[in-house]
């Protein structure tokens, strides 16, 4: 380990403010946060801010059709956020939003240092106007056919079948996303960042000091290849966001203030915290580290338009822009309909967020390929390496030095060479940490792991311990392996936060990277209490079909469509897969919501002569004691699911995509409970 304490700021991306976490965002705060914990393990100054990103039209469009104001919304938003953020122990110093005054100081005044450094310049040009809701239409806002390769219900800026960019006037036949009327072509006056004025400096930055990855460096070459062009950073009223300075009816392009918003997150991060200067991180002389942690979607603004930005307004650019590729699920994109599309709450509404901290780290790397979350895998995974191998160390073992030993560990180590491999191995594991390469960390750690439980089923202390003779053999044995298992979470502390507390408070020990090379003897211990369990694919399938009844409608306005439009029929089945559904009616004698489950009523259910107890997402819907009396449909042969407030005990029907728009199907009410259905 390094004597030379580091200044460190890291950022990771600011997730938009109109709707709710889901696991394709716990991918990059998950990374993040693993590898700032790194950094302050080995004792650097690592601070840690994000917030949300305020601003925008689709922001100011949901908040008009939800009735309230966009600040209300963005204010509920980040409330949520933070909460997610926190139960998933992503470890921010800061967590703010762009909509507030820090960030408006800041945006005015860089805008007024590219002001005078000549970067900015204003010209007249023709956008896509709504005629309807009187207002110009972002480029998201507008579809239409592509005039490149005439692929139907294309986005207003680039083609997702042949990657062709463009503007909105170019599409054939488009359409506002907002009315559904066609735009017509209104001029109005913009600013403009001069971009191309900053090519050689960026491509001299983005090609040295490693501020990139390869395969990023590479990518921005194609848009060097074809010149930069000027950059629109305003916007027309009506917008939600800032006002341009000595302006009327102009606003800042979310994308201009969006960035910004790291310097604010941090600015009041410094107000708040004692010796902490802004200055001292982001002026142009800066000698602290600066690192952005980015999804691959993102790349030409925080490649391109940010360090120009930056440094023409004079202040330091980052140290290194961090890309990570974007989470899949069973190898497809994270769909609605099949209940891939977990939002960050519904997963921790079921598992320990350390699972998928676990998981998702087994996975990463330095590079930007996507990463699937396979739900057999992620059991296979977590009951193998965390359960199976890893807390079986301590479970194999602690229950002898406790019992026989009054939490006594030996005063020698029993295996030098091995102890030695252990804690050697700190310097690759160290080395693939900085590097961001995650999975290959855990490979070493695993193999450590798989030499502990070698050690453990070679000398057998279960066996030894039948003779009084070998008792301090046992003592010897259990010891080091306990030790073993203090490397390997000390290790692991990155990944497994909370677990790691857990371990310092069995061994009485703390788990610090100075203590790898420190021998656990003649130490007492506490007793161990179990740290981890099994879970079961029964227990991951649960998660998606909640995620199928509590998804919400899309927070983007889009073109009406109809019902099996957003919702296709699914792939034929013959009579016979029918057959094995058993349906019955069921009466409601009970019904009360869940605590600390948004979605949930508890139902006990009469199914003629039985009692069945089932947990429903329909409280957004629904009040419970509107459904007491009330006939219902119920799966009545659904194999039982353990949830974390109860095991459910089949399922209810009903109607609907989910979140408020739900109704739970009725049958006669004549119909008898324990009815088949057919």
């Amino acid at each position: 380990m390094s004597n030379n304490i580091r200044k460190q700021l890291v950022t990771y991306a600011l997730p938009y403010a109109n709707g709710s976490l889901h696991l394709g965002h716990m991918v990059g705060f998950i990374q993040t946060d693993i590898w700032v914990r790194f950094q302050r393990l080995l004792g650097h100054n690592c601070y840690f801010v994000s917030g949300d990103d305020a601003h925008g039209t689709p922001i100011m469009l949901r908040a008009e059709a939800l009735g309230i104001t966009p600040e209300e919304l963005v204010r509920q938003i980040q409330i949520e956020h933070e909460a997610d953020l926190k139960d998933f122990l992503i470890g921010l110093d800061n967590f703010y939003t762009t909509h507030s005054t820090e960030n408006q100081a800041l945006a005015s005044d860089m805008y007024q240092r590219l002001q005078k450094q000549g970067d900015i310049v204003k010209r007249t040009i023709k956008q896509a106007f709504d005629p309807v809701k009187n207002m110009f239409l972002p480029d998201r806002y507008v579809k239409g056919e592509c005039p490149k390769c005439h692929a139907k219900d294309q986005y207003g800026d680039s083609c997702e079948q042949c990657g062709a960019t463009y503007t909105p006037t170019d599409l054939i036949n488009a359409t506002s996303v907002v009315s559904g009327a066609t735009p017509i072509e209104k001029e109005s006056e913009h600013y403009f960042f001069c971009l191309e004025k900053h090519e050689e400096f960026l491509k001299e930055w983005t090609h040295h000091n490693n501020h990139l990855q390869p395969e990023i460096t590479k990518k921005l070459e194609e848009w060097f290849s074809v010149g930069l062009n000027q950059w629109n950073i305003s916007r027309d009223a009506p917008y939600f966001g800032f006002e341009i300075p000595e302006t009327r009816g102009k606003y800042f392009y979310v994308w201009l203030d969006a960035p910004i918003g790291y310097m604010a997150s941090f600015k009041n991060l410094c107000q708040k915290t004692n010796g902490l200067s802004f200055e001292e991180y982001w002026a142009q002389s800066s000698h602290t580290e600066l690192y952005h942690f980015i999804g691959k979607d993102i790349v030409y603004f925080h490649a391109l338009f940010w360090p120009a930005i930056l440094k023409s307004s004079e202040y330091r650019t980052p140290s290194h822009v961090f890309v990570h590729g974007f989470l899949t699920v069973n190898g497809q994109k994270m769909s609605k309909s099949r209940g891939t599309f977990i939002k960050a709450r519904t997963y921790l509404d079921h598992f320990n967020p350390e699972l998928l901290r676990y998981y998702i780290a087994s996975k990463l790397n330095s590079g930007i390929e996507d990463l699937d979350f396979q739900q057999d895998d992620f059991v296979a995974r977590i009951n193998s390496d965390l359960v199976g191998k890893l807390v079986n160390i301590a479970s194999r073992t602690a229950s002898f030095i406790n019992k026989l030993f009054a939490g006594r560990l030996a005063a020698t180590i029993a295996d030098h060479v091995l102890w030695n491999r252990f804690t050697e191995a700190r310097l690759v594991i160290e080395k693939h940490y900085q590097d961001r390469e995650f999975s290959r960390a855990i490979r070493e750690i695993m193999k450590l792991t798989d030499l502990a439980n070698q050690y453990i089923d070679d000398h057998k202390p279960w066996l030894l311990a039948k003779s009084s003779e070998k008792i301090n053999e046992v003592q010897m044995v259990c010891s080091f392996s306990l030790d073993l298992f203090r490397i390997l979470m000390t290790y692991l502390q990155p990944i497994l936060p909370t677990l790691a507390k857990a371990v310092e408070d069995f061994l009485n020990v703390p788990l610090t990277w100075e203590n790898l090379t420190k021998p656990l003897l003649n130490h007492t211990i506490n007793p161990f209490k179990p740290l981890l369990q099994r879970i079961d694919l029964t227990e991951v399938i649960a998660m998606s079909e909640e995620s199928k009844e509590v998804i919400e409608p899309a927070t983007e306005i889009t073109l009406k469509t109809t019902v099996l439009e957003e919702d296709p029929i699914r792939e034929t089945i013959t009579l016979e897969d029918f057959a094995k559904i058993d349906l019955r009616v069921a009466k409601v004698i009970q019904a009360e919501p869940v605590e600390d489950a948004q979605k949930l009523i508890k139902l006990v259910l009469d199914v003629g002569g039985e009692i069945r107890h089932v947990f429903a997402g329909i409280k957004e819907c629904y009040e419970p004691e509107q459904l007491i009396g009330k006939s219902v449909v119920l799966v009545a042969n659904l194999a039982p699911r353990k949830m974390r407030f109860g095991v459910s005990e089949g399922m209810i029907l009903a109607a609907g995509n989910g979140g408020k728009n739900i109704w739970v199907l009725e049958p006669d009410p004549n119909a008898p409970a324990g009815a088949r259905v057919k």
